[in-house]
This record gives structure tokens, sequence and C-alpha cells, in this order.
């Protein structure tokens, strides 16, 4: 079988960069940049007060002048004034262009304004350019501001704004199919027989995806049947450009999900990887560029396969900048009795000193998935017989 390593790359050898769109900024929170933000102009574009005050000359100052005359008043959006005289000064809020003839701000809290003056405390700073924001410290015109590759967030977002760009060019969301199979699996708030099951993992599947920004999601429900597997996924295959199944991977006579998928079409790239839970995963694509990840039914398989798998492939498909390995210590020992790779949950909570620690929380088997809730992820563990001691090192994935 497998390693998970080899999995992984040979799912990245599959993958089809995903077409680009241009979008209105607005709708672009979440999606993946895919070129780059070039500054329009110098930020600041002009020496700009800091603080709410006064700008004067600071040679005045520094010459022992304490009080000025108030020329005039400037804000933030408006034309800059112009210094009449080192003996005045001009009133001016955080924002705004600094006066020509000002090189110093005077917060309000070092003034006593009154009668059309104001008088500066002795303790006031007179270094030239204090509480002046100056032109161009932040960037310059032409600067690279955010790179293609990066996911559009908060500040990116804003950064794009402040660099003119009412359309980005971004990738275009995927289609994606979530399936499950199964004649036992019942939809939550349906009546339910004490044979049959909740049908939870697409739940959990839709979640992980939206929490990452995918929007385009579809979501079936398919039986242990031949004819209906091959006739819905054939459907799904034509619609689609991903589809993500649960269940029918395994070595039943009612795991049919890979012969139904062989019979459309899909290429079998890898079934089995050496790994606990989620053994059976099995991977294809077809000629088209469609891509099928068929994963374990048992819901902690389901997710495990899901964060360590898919969803790194959905985030390179989209052309995202390459993320770096999040890695943990182990808050326990740990032994690894098998020799296939350990997909271990973990709460990762702090130490006194800030420094992170997974806490192993093991599940009773793949079906356990209610020992996930409180869980931030998983660990990756080498085959053993093995035990890894307490401060090990190792990679997290989170859900």
């Amino acid at each position: 079988m497998l390693t998970p390593s080899e999995a992984e790359a040979l799912i990245a050898g599959r993958l089809v960069c995903l077409p680009i769109e241009s979008l209105p900024l607005a709708q672009c929170v979440g999606a993946v940049l895919r070129e780059n933000v070039y500054a329009e102009r110098d930020a600041p574009p002009f020496d700009r007060v800091a603080m709410d005050g006064i700008a004067c000359a600071s040679g005045a100052l520094r010459a022992g002048r304490r009080e000025f005359r108030v020329q005039g008043m400037q804000a933030a959006g408006d034309p800059p004034l112009s210094l009449a005289a080192t003996t005045q000064c001009i009133e001016v809020m955080t924002g705004a262009m600094l006066p020509a003839g000002c090189d110093l701000v005077v917060p309000v809290e070092r003034l006593t304004m009154g009668h059309g003056s104001a008088r500066v405390d002795a303790g006031a700073r007179v270094d030239p350019w204090t509480h002046v924001h100056r032109r161009g410290s932040d960037s310059r015109e032409g600067a690279l501001l955010v790179a293609a590759g990066a996911r559009l967030e908060a500040p990116e977002i804003a950064i794009a704004a402040s660099a003119g760009m009412a359309r980005v060019r971004v990738s275009g969301q995927p289609r994606i199919a979530v399936i499950s199979t199964g004649n036992e699996l019942i939809e939550p708030g349906e009546p339910i027989e004490p044979y049959q099951v909740r049908r939870s993992n697409a739940y959990g599947v839709i979640a992980a995806l939206r929490a990452r920004a995918f929007q385009r999601v579809v979501d079936d429900h398919l039986p242990d049947d031949a004819a209906t597997l091959g006739e819905r996924l054939g459907f799904h295959l034509d619609t689609q450009d991903v589809l993500i199944l649960s269940g029918g991977v395994s070595m039943g006579r009612l795991d049919l999900v890979p012969q139904a998928l062989a019979q459309i079409g899909v290429e079998q790239v890898f079934h089995r990887i050496a790994q606990r839970p989620g053994k059976p995963m099995w991977f294809g694509t077809t000629h088209a560029g469609r891509v099928v990840f068929a994963l374990p039914g048992n819901p902690v398989s389901t997710l495990v396969c899901l964060a360590r798998y898919v969803l790194p492939a959905l985030s390179a498909a989209m052309g995202s900048l390459p993320c770096v390995p999040e890695r943990v210590p182990l808050a326990a020992d740990v032994d690894v009795d098998t020799e296939l790779a350990t997909f271990l949950p973990v709460h990762v909570a702090p130490d006194d000193s800030g420094r992170a620690w997974a806490h192993p929380r093991p599940t009773n088997g793949s079906g356990d998935f209610t020992s996930l809730a409180g869980t931030h992820g998983f660990v990756e563990l080498s085959g053993g017989p093995r035990n890894f001691a307490r401060g090990h090192v190792t990679q997290l994935f989170r859900w």
C-alpha cells in the first residue's frame, strides 16, 4: 500500500488548476488571488497628519517660540493649506495632508487653545516630522503588496481596495458534489429504525468546505445499488468538477463504488493507503479532468481523509500558496502498535509559557465520531510498533 506521502504526491500529480475569473472585490472574500496586487501610489500618498493637534514649523519651536496664532483648520480630505508665517500654526485632524511649510504636529494633549492661538507645553516634542506619517514610508508606488496565491481575507481585501482595484482575478470556485452511499443512512429529523443510522458524514464534509469558502456544493445520497450508483455518479461527473464520496469503498459485497466509478470511465489512481483510520480511501480522475475522492464511510475515517488529502488538494487546485506545515509536540506518551501510519485526534492547548501542545484524544474506533468533539484536528505518527514520547514534534492537520 501507499504511504500517506506517496498518496499525497499522486493526488498532486493529477490536479488540474482551476480557471480564473474576474469578480467585484466585495465578492472575493475567501477566494484565492490569481494576480499580483501592486501599489497604485505611495502609501501614504502624502505626508499624513498622525494626531489631532496643530501643524507648525519645528524650527520656530526649537528657537524658543511657544505660542502660535491659529491660521486656519485643515481636515482629512481637504486640499492642503500653506503656512503663511512661522509665527502661525494650522489646526489639523488625523489623516489630513500636512500643510505646506509645516514639518511638525503637536498633539492636542500638549496644547492650550484659546482666543485664536495655541500654546505648546514645555515638554512637547519638537523634532522635525514628529507625529507625521511620511509619504511612502509604508510602500512605494508599484511595490508588490499581495502576491498571487494568497487567500483574500479582510487585510488582503482592504489592501486591494487601497490599490484601486474594483475587480480582481481569482480562482473560479470548483463545483463539488458531496455524496453519501448506504441504505442504512437516514436524514436528521426523519423517523429512524433501530437498525439504521443518521446520515452525518455529509454534514461534516460540507461544513469543512463552507468553512474554507467553498460555496458551489451540492449534496446527494445514493443507495447500495449498482445501477443507481452508475447513473447518479455519471450525472455528477457531467455536472461537477469534484466528487467527494463517503462509503462503499471497502471489501464488502455491497462496497460497489470502485466498480461503479470504473464503469463510467473514472481511472483509478490508487485504492488503499497504509494508514489508520482511513485505509480503504480511493482516488481517481477522468480524461476531462474531473476528480473523485472516495472516502471510507466510518465517520472518523471520512473526516481524517478529508483534512489530510481532499482539502489540501482543493486548495492547491485553486492556486493557493503552499501552507507552512503546523508542527506541535505531543502532550503525553503515545504507543503505536501497528505498521500503519496513525492519525491521532488531538486537542491543542497552550502551556503557561504560551507553547501549544497536542493532547491526545483517541477515539473508540473509526466509527466513534462523538469523541471528536472539542478536538482541533489530528497529528500524523509514523508506523510502529513504536513509542512516541511526550514532546515528540509532529505535523498537525486541522479539521
